[in-house]
């Protein structure tokens, strides 16, 4: 096997694909496999996704930018600003007894590194600016994640994170109201740009 093999790029797809059979091509299409896989955007796994895609899309995103699932953040803005998302719901998409508690990761990590093939060795928090999405809504019968009044936004500058002492793992909806106010979908952009700027300041 070669040991020097290379990074193999993805490119955007348009759903038209299908699924060959030797050179075949069947009747199942790219866009199938997303309707079947990724059209419950209230679990956890695509919501968390769902939640990068609507935080880069208010900040001036291009939905042709692919998302690179192994970079030490979730994507950069225009601007040039290394946005985190993290997302939480009171709503699952299973059967509840009550409500689930709001609280979201701030775990810092190791990145891999692409060129040495290796984790680095001591954790840190990679973006400049980090963006929590509340899915506030709690009537099961009529939440949609598609619909952005029923979501919350707080965004903070990593510093703000960096120097939280109560916890470095986790920060709780209560004490992320302490630090930053709601801001709405519209909101989003001036509110990264701001934190941007408050974590340059911040780290001077």
């Amino acid at each position: 096997m070669d040991n020097n093999l290379k990074e193999i790029k993805a490119t955007i797809k348009t759903g038209a694909e299908c699924i060959s059979n030797n050179g075949v091509s069947t009747q199942f299409s790219l866009l199938d496999f997303w309707r079947w896989s990724v059209s419950d955007i209230l679990s956890n796994a695509t919501r968390g996704r769902f939640a990068e895609f609507i935080v880069a899309t208010a900040v001036g995103g291009h939905p042709a930018t692919l998302r690179d699932e192994w970079d030490a953040y979730d994507f950069i803005s225009e601007e040039g600003i290394k946005i985190e998302v993290k997302s939480a719901a009171y709503i699952q998409s299973w059967n509840q007894k009550a409500l689930s508690p709001i609280s979201f990761s701030i775990k810092k990590a190791k990145v891999w590194d692409l060129i040495t093939d290796m984790r680095q060795n001591e954790p840190s928090r990679h973006a400049d600016v980090y963006v929590f999405c509340h899915l506030k809504h709690i009537d099961q019968d009529t939440i949609d994640p598609l619909k952005m009044e029923q979501w919350d936004f707080y965004v903070l500058p990593t510093s703000t994170l960096n120097n939280y002492t109560r916890s470095q793992h986790s920060i709780t909806l209560n004490s992320l109201i302490k630090l930053a106010p709601a801001k709405t979908y519209a909101e989003l952009s001036e509110a990264v740009s701001d934190a941007y700027i408050d974590h340059l300041q911040a780290i001077k």
